[in-house]
């Protein structure tokens, strides 16, 4: 991500939209971690992405003990936070004061921006698992690893990082068995709003689906300019009259503003539950992983269905709608994305069977 879109974001304050207002940020409503990133992503769906993943990182932070929050925001209230979100990919164990990690994450989106890292690990007592942990570490703490040479959402410089052995502080590593809903999380004295009660595991994905729609959104808007300025080579008609062309940009415009819709409603829905404090169901929960995978689809299928109204104008790299097509499927990758791991925990919930995810 270029030095000058960062200082963009930095200047509009965008990052900060769910940091707390006691230390300089916006604490806009919980739906602001889907709209702002789409909005976006109509531009460009790496910084979309960028600015819903940083971004988020500020709510992640209003979770952890006052001790991280001021050693974080105390000095800097626009520190840049990434993650490495895995936790089979970190391991931890016990020790005084603390916990000695050791991974190597992958997808560490914004990471040479950051001024920190949040590196999730699972915390063993022998061979038994026994917490999974977000844990803070400074930027002079791990090696980044320049491995980011891929298809597509390029400018989010999703690299590697690595850490070996590193001491981490207590109140710098956030149990997730405190950020599944509720109010049980060290920061909920200082940081009271029902946005930060929003469960974590739930709804963590909803934020980057941003990056999903306002890319589609941006892929409809282009096919639509072009589309009124072409005619055809062979009949000279216009392609606005084809009917085919017609439904095509039609059921692409439908699937995006139904995408949209669905993510947004999620959003929406469990700020509400969060404000009657309450925490969703374990259904519910699944629901709302089900329902973005599923929108991410729909965003999908509507970039390739204006791809191929491009037709062969849509293989050259100075093609914007080639861009969008690579960078839809790259970020479509994404597991909170994928329809056979999010779909099927809540058919077999709803269908009578037992489901177990610790940080659910």
């Amino acid at each position: 991500m270029p030095k000058e879109t960062l200082e963009d974001l930095h200047r509009t304050g965008l990052l900060r939209f769910h940091q707390p207002r006691r230390w300089g940020g916006m604490e806009l409503p919980f739906v602001a971690l889907f709209d702002i990133p789409a909005e976006v992503a109509r531009g460009c769906a790496s910084t979309g992405w960028n600015v819903a993943n940083l971004g988020v990182h500020h709510w992640m932070l209003a979770l952890y003990d006052e001790r991280a929050q001021d050693e974080i925001w105390g000095k800097n209230p626009d520190a840049v936070i990434a993650s490495g979100i895995a936790y089979p990919q970190g391991r931890a164990r016990r020790a005084d004061g603390g916990l000695v990690v050791t991974g190597f994450w992958n997808f560490s989106s914004g990471v040479d921006q950051s001024d920190w890292n949040m590196l999730a690990v699972m915390v063993r007592d022998g061979e038994r698992v026994v917490d999974h942990r977000m844990c803070l570490v400074p930027r002079s703490e791990y090696e980044i690893v320049d491995d980011w040479h891929v298809l597509g959402m390029r400018s989010t410089g999703s690299k590697s990082v690595r850490v070996t052995n590193l001491f981490v502080p207590e109140h710098r590593a956030l149990s997730m068995y405190l950020a599944r809903g509720g109010s049980d999380f060290p920061g909920a004295r200082g940081n009271p709003n029902p946005l930060y009660r929003v469960p974590l595991a739930a709804l963590g994905s909803h934020c980057l689906a941003g990056a999903g729609v306002g890319n589609a959104q941006a892929a409809l808007e282009l096919t639509i300019e072009a589309i009124q300025e072409r005619s055809t080579s062979y009949t000279a008609m216009r392609m606005r009259d084809f009917q085919a062309v017609q439904l095509r940009v039609a059921s692409a415009g439908a699937r995006v503003d139904a995408a949209r819709l669905v993510i947004r409603a999620d959003c929406v829905e469990a700020e509400r539950i969060a404000g009657e404090s309450r925490v969703p169901t374990i259904e519910q929960k699944l629901r709302f992983k089900r329902n973005v995978a599923y929108a991410m689809g729909l965003c999908t299928e509507a970039v390739d269905e204006l791809h191929a109204l491009a037709g062969a104008n849509g293989i050259y790299d100075r093609s914007p709608i080639e861009r969008l097509f690579r960078d839809q499927h790259a970020l479509a990758a994404h597991i909170g994305f994928s329809w056979d791991a999010q779909g099927a925990p809540w058919g077999l919930v709803v269908l009578g069977g037992d489901y177990a995810n610790p940080v659910m």
